[in-house]
């Protein structure tokens, strides 16, 4: 990443120092190390661990409690047949290439990313411009200093070309990347081998329930899918009413072909979703979204990246979704929820922007999709994908199993209807078509209008027709007369059935902590080796830090009375009895994130209160224990602020950090 990314306090990013700082305090690390470690499987440390549940507390109270939403938690374990249905077991891949020569397997879209951003680094050295330097694997490091060449400058025209290609990258198809390979002679940099085509392989991890290996089955990509086929579950607990909305926070596993990036490209990782269902009828209109239209938002729109941009607009949700940039209010609601949610936790909101999917980068079944990006050292990054997955999914899952996953609602005056009906006689179709009946029943009452009104004409003519049906041999079916007729029908409705159609927030959580920890991460000013990580008091890992001025045994009472009156809190905290300075202890409890630290000394001895110590500021303010324990439960709880605090308690003027 190029030396704009910044810290918190402005400083030049320095990831080698960040992530010295993860590993020393414990945050995280690759699984199974004394093994060697396996890339894209990582274990949470205590501080991380706490940090992602403090997170998911508050997104389940954005999302789950204010929302009205469901709460589900559905099966990790997931068979061929309803992946294979909802599409995932044909398109969910990416595309890889290899070098013959040395049988490095390389993701295709990485390959290009990485060849092209390391000749725009060659240009750039090449002018003169200063270069971050990124710390890297040694063997990686070693593989590319044999190619390594000479700076070397790029004509504006090509410079342009690298630019736009990157900004749109994300758009390309397997055939698109194969041509882009081609065209600008893109090699494995680690050997300079030329790469075989892309190929598409799919990265859901395939196991098998039970013994026999019969029942195929994958570790689900995602949690969504369990949530459609309790849709009518949720129909009957929402009292048949809609809109309505499920959430599930839950594991989902795919196998990626090149683990990158920590925690932001892995192979197991947890997900927090939202499948919010809408009659079609309604506009997608959403009941809350008068409340959001003024709210402003970063929109980097499809014209926008089309065109080599990369700036977003700053509009309100109401201009978006009045002039349909925002496909509709359910939708702009749902983007204003997500980056409110980001802001409570702490996000930087000038590292925050929504992106517009590319035509060629929407979902098979996406009728409008944006991606909240987050800014770290590896650029912008998608930590939330928002859909309107239409009525896709219900609709293809209803026809593969023949269940009712529709809505059914009373009109309020009754309908006169014409239209073509098709009736299987079952008693004489069962003994011919045996296992496909119910195939066939599936795709009768699926055929269009217009198509059964053709096979009415052709059984006139000829007798019989031949119908589509998924699922059996050759993909049709031939139907004679004396099975099946088609004929017009005129009926009275009084209820109204339909298909939901969904808007779906995807949340990355692990993607959501890394960022969340880069925008946090600073160090003090004149003092590089003293790292900070101010996370917000509502969601830090741990919220206070006991600090007693000595090792001294006439402290304990106090130490004992302020440890439980916190545990009556519910507020986590750490001792440190440490024999070194109070100034360094807390300033290696800063680079956990700790944002108060409470003192006990010789005056607290005498009933004369305690001091309150502020993280970032490292201003304190003195009190009796009883009040200084309020404000800092206010503090964690989101009641009061800092600021506040220091207005109604007395400041205390000590020498605690030079010591």
């Amino acid at each position: 990443m190029a030396t704009e990314y910044k810290t918190r306090a402005g400083q030049p990013f320095d990831r080698a120092a960040f992530e010295s700082l993860l590993r020393r305090k414990v945050f995280l690390w690759q699984s199974f190390e004394p093994y060697g470690a396996v890339k894209g499987l990582f274990d949470y440390g205590p501080p991380l661990e706490n940090l992602e549940a403090e997170v998911i507390n508050i997104w389940r109270d954005h999302f789950i409690r204010h929302e009205k939403m469901m709460a589900l938690k559905c099966s990790m374990l997931t068979p061929y047949e309803v992946l294979k249905t909802s599409g995932h077991v044909d398109k969910f891949a990416d595309f890889m290439c290899k070098d013959p020569k040395t049988g490095e397997i390389l993701r295709s879209d990485h390959l290009i990313k990485d060849v092209i951003e390391s000749r725009l680094t060659s240009d750039r050295e090449a002018r003169g411009e200063k270069i971050e330097e990124t710390e890297e694997d040694p063997k990686l490091k070693k593989k590319k200093a044999k190619a390594a060449k000479a700076a070397v400058r790029l004509d504006e025209a090509t410079k342009k070309e690298y630019e736009h290609l990157l900004a749109t990258l994300d758009d390309q198809t397997g055939d698109d990347m194969g041509a882009l390979i081609r065209k600008h002679d893109i090699r494995n940099p680690t050997s300079g081998n030329e790469v075989e085509p892309p190929v598409s392989v799919n990265l859901m991890f395939q196991t098998q329930i039970g013994a026999t290996g019969k029942e195929p089955a994958f570790l689900r990509p995602e949690t969504a899918q369990g949530q459609f086929l309790s849709f009518q579950k949720l129909l009957e607990f929402s009292d048949g009413q809609l809109p309505m909305a499920s959430a599930s926070i839950g594991y989902s596993f795919r196998n990626e072909l090149s683990p990158r990036s920590g925690l932001l490209r892995v192979r197991e990782f947890l997900m927090a979703e939202v499948e919010h269902f809408v009659d079609p009828q309604s506009g997608k209109r959403h009941p809350k979204f008068a409340s959001v239209r003024d709210t402003k938002l970063p929109l980097l729109d499809r014209k926008t990246q089309n065109e080599g941009g990369s700036t977003p607009q700053i509009k309100t949700i109401g201009e978006a979704v009045d002039s349909k940039l925002v496909d509709n209010e359910t939708l702009g609601y749902f983007l204003v929820r997500i980056m409110l949610f980001m802001e409570k936790i702490g996000i930087d909101p000038a590292k925050l922007r929504f992106r517009q999917h590319m035509a060629n980068e929407m979902a098979h079944y996406a009728a409008d999709c944006w991606d909240c990006e987050l800014l770290s050292s590896y650029g912008w990054i998608e930590c939330v994908g928002c859909a309107d997955r239409s009525a896709y999914d219900l609709s293809v899952h209803e026809k593969a199993t023949g269940t009712f996953l529709k809505v059914r609602e009373p009109l309020k005056e009754p309908v006169r209807v014409e239209e073509w009906v098709a009736n299987l006689d079952k008693k004489k179709s069962g003994p011919r078509l045996k296992k496909d009946q119910g195939k066939v029943e599936a795709a009768l009452k699926g055929l269009s209008q217009e198509f059964k009104e053709k096979c009415s004409l052709a059984m006139e003519k000829e007798g019989k027709v031949e119908v589509p049906v998924e699922g059996v041999e050759g993909g049709k079916v031939e139907l004679d007369k004396d099975i099946v007729s088609f004929v017009k029908e005129t009926r009275m409705e009084t209820m109204r059935e339909y298909t939901p159609n969904v808007i779906e927030p995807s949340f990355g959580v692990g993607r959501i902590l890394y960022s969340l920890m880069e925008h946090c991460y600073w160090t003090r000013e004149k003092d590089e080796a003293r790292s900070v990580m101010s996370f917000k008091p509502t969601i830090a890992p741990i919220k206070v830090l006991l600090v007693p001025l000595q090792k001294d045994s006439r402290f304990a009472p106090v130490l004992a009375d302020l440890e439980a009156k916190l545990d009556d809190a519910q507020l986590s905290f750490k001792v440190d009895q440490s024999g070194v300075s109070i100034g360094k202890r807390y300033s290696r409890n800063d680079e956990l994130g700790i944002p108060f630290g409470i003192t006990v000394d010789y005056e607290s001895l005498e009933g004369k209160g305690v001091t309150l110590r502020e993280r970032d500021s490292t201003k304190q303010v003195r009190s009796s224990l009883e009040e200084i324990l309020d404000a800092v439960v206010a503090m964690c709880k989101g009641k009061e602020n800092w600021e506040s605090v220091q207005k109604r308690l007395p400041a205390f003027e000590g020498k605690v950090e030079e010591e």
